[in-house]
C-alpha cells in the first residue's frame, strides 16, 4: 500500500490525537502516505469528502499534537447503513477516486460494527479507543456467552447473558485496556477527591456520577479519589443494603462520597436514569440521571429524622447533593499512559494494513512477564453467533457488591494501568500552562482554524 486512510469515529476521547499521531509516525518510516478523513465516516457521504493530507514529504503536519485532547479530524456518529447497497458502492468510489488503499477507523465498539459492511469491499482495521473500556473481552471465547429472545414489539432482539462466566484470568483478557480510559480515570478520581471536602465540612452525603454508559470500569477506577462506596452497572443496587452501608459511614464520620456509573439498574435490571436510543449501530443508549434517581432513592429511605438527631441538618434533601463529573472525563490533555499506548496502537494498525490483515482489531495486552505490549485480534471473533459485537461489561470477580468497592481482584486490574499512569511532564504542563498570564488576554485558538485551511476536496 501507498497511501491510507484514517478517521474517528464515535465520541471524542483524550487521545485521539496520540493516535492519529503514531500512525503517521509509523507511515512516515514505512513511506505510506496518510489521509485524514474530516468528521468521520460523515465525510464519505459527502461527494467532496474532505480531507487532510497529514503527512506531506513524509513529515506530519505540525498541527498534529499528541498532547492534545479530542481530535483534529473532526468526529461524527455517522455509518454506514450495511443494507444501503447504492451508499456502499459511492463511499468505496470515493474513497478509490483519492487513491486510497485500506483505512484506519479510531473508535469503539460502535466503530467495530459500523465498519463490518465496508471490510467486504476495502481493508479496514480498528485502533481502539474508548474511555469507557468497553471494547475487548473478558476472556477468549466471552461471545459464546450470549443468548436473544426476540422483543414483545418486533422487529429487534434482547440480549443476555446465557450462563454463569467463567473466571478471569488478567492475562487472558482481550485488549486490556483502551486509550482515554486512564486520563478519564484520573479526571474522575481527582473530581471525588474535591467533592469530599465539602461533604465533610458540611456533614454532607455526596452522590458523584461518572461515565461508562453500562460498564463500571471508570467507576470501578475512581477508588483512587477514595469514595466511601461504590456503584457499578453491572451490580443492581440493594437498596437495603445501600442504606444500611451509607447510616453506617455516616454515624462513624458525618459524611459520605458515592460514586455512581451513569448505568446503573435497580434489582428488576431497568435503568435508574432515563434512557433515550442513540443512533449508533451499537444500538447504545444515551443515559442521563441515574445519581438524581439515587439520591430520590436515599431521601426517602433515610428520611429527615435521622438527619434531625444529628441537629445540624433540617432534611434529607439538604443533607444528600448530587454532581456529574461529565464531559471533562472525555477532554484535556491525556496523561502519559494514554499518550505512550494510544501512539503504539496507532503505529500497529498501519502495520497491520500494510501486511494483508482485513477487519482486525490492534489491542492493548499485558502479562506479568511483558507488561503492557501491542497485538492485533480478528474483529470476527469479537461477534457473537449473530454478527453482533457487544460492549464489554466489567467481570463480576473485578468487584465486591456486598461491600460496595473493589475487589482483590478488581484492585490487581487496575494497579498494572496506574501505578505510572501519569508522568512529569504532565504536572510540569500544568505548572506552566493553566496560570501562564498570557491566558488572560490570548484568545483561544482553536486547531480547527488551522486544519479548515488544509483540507482538499474532491471535484464533484
Amino acid at each position: 500500500m501507498k497511501r491510507i486512510g484514517i478517521l474517528t469515529a464515535g465520541g471524542d476521547t483524550p487521545a485521539l490525537n496520540a493516535t492519529i499521531h503514531g500512525a503517521v509516525q509509523r507511515a512516515n518510516q514505512r513511506k505510506v502516505e496518510v489521509i485524514g478523513l474530516m468528521r468521520g465516516f460523515n465525510c464519505l457521504f459527502d461527494s467532496r469528502v474532505p480531507h487532510v493530507h497529514l503527512n506531506p514529504l513524509f513529515s506530519e503536519i505540525p498541527e498534529l499534537d499528541p498532547t492534545k485532547g479530542g481530535t483534529l479530524l473532526g468526529a461524527s456518529r455517522d455509518y454506514v447503513d450495511a443494507q444501503d447497497t447504492n451508499c456502499l458502492d459511492q463511499t468505496i468510489d470515493r474513497l478509490r477516486r483519492l487513491k486510497i488503499e485500506g483505512v484506519i477507523c479510531i473508535g469503539g465498539d460502535g466503530t467495530l460494527n459500523g465498519m463490518q459492511p465496508l471490510c467486504e469491499r476495502i481493508p479496514m482495521v480498528l485502533a481502539s479507543k474508548t474511555i469507557d473500556n468497553d471494547l475487548g473481552l473478558n476472556f477468549p471465547n466471552e461471545v459464546d456467552s450470549w443468548l436473544r429472545d426476540p422483543l414483545d414489539e418486533p422487529p429487534g432482539y434482547k440480549y443476555r447473558r446465557g450462563h454463569k462466566l467463567a473466571e478471569c484470568d488478567l492475562q487472558q483478557m482481550v485488549n486490556y485496556v483502551t486509550p482515554g480510559f486512564a486520563t478519564a480515570v484520573f479526571v474522575s478520581a481527582g473530581g471525588v477527591e474535591r467533592i469530599r471536602t465539602t461533604a465533610e465540612s458540611h456533614r454532607r452525603i455526596a452522590i458523584v456520577e461518572v461515565m461508562g454508559r453500562h460498564t463500571g470500569y471508570i467507576a470501578l477506577g475512581a477508588a483512587y479519589g477514595q469514595p466511601d462506596l461504590i456503584l457499578v452497572p453491572e451490580s443492581p443496587v440493594n437498596v437495603d443494603l445501600l442504606v444500611d452501608r451509607v447510616k453506617e459511614i455516616y454515624d462513624l464520620q458525618q459524611n459520605v462520597v458515592i460514586v455512581c456509573g451513569e448505568g446503573v439498574v435497580d434489582a428488576s435490571g431497568r435503568e435508574l436514569g432515563a434512557a433515550q436510543r442513540s443512533t449508533d449501530p451499537a444500538g447504545n443508549l444515551q443515559l442521563s440521571g441515574a445519581s438524581e434517581q439515587l439520591r430520590a432513592l436515599l431521601i426517602k429511605a433515610i428520611g429527615d429524622d435521622y438527619f434531625r438527631t444529628y441537629r445540624r441538618i433540617e432534611t434529607a434533601k439538604e443533607a444528600i447533593f448530587t454532581r456529574k463529573i461529565g464531559h471533562t472525563q472525555r477532554g484535556g490533555r491525556p496523561v502519559l499512559f494514554d499518550r505512550f499506548y494510544a501512539a503504539q496502537l496507532g503505529g500497529k494498525a498501519v502495520d497491520m494494513l500494510l501486511e494483508g490483515q482485513n477487519n482486525f482489531v490492534s489491542v492493548l495486552q499485558w502479562s506479568h512477564d511483558r507488561g503492557f505490549y501491542v497485538d492485533s485480534f480478528n474483529g470476527q471473533r469479537l461477534r457473537d453467533r449473530w454478527g453482533h459485537i457487544h460492549a464489554r461489561h466489567m467481570h463480576p470477580s473485578f468487584y465486591d457488591p456486598q461491600n460496595m468497592v473493589p475487589s482483590k481482584v478488581g484492585i490487581e486490574y487496575l494497579l498494572p494501568i496506574f501505578t505510572n499512569a501519569v508522568g512529569h511532564d504532565d504536572m510540569e504542563n500544568l505548572r506552566q500552562t493553566l496560570f501562564d498570564s498570557g491566558n488572560l488576554f490570548r484568545s483561544y485558538h482553536s486547531v480547527n482554524t488551522d486544519m479548515n485551511r488544509r483540507i482538499q476536496y474532491l471535484d464533484p
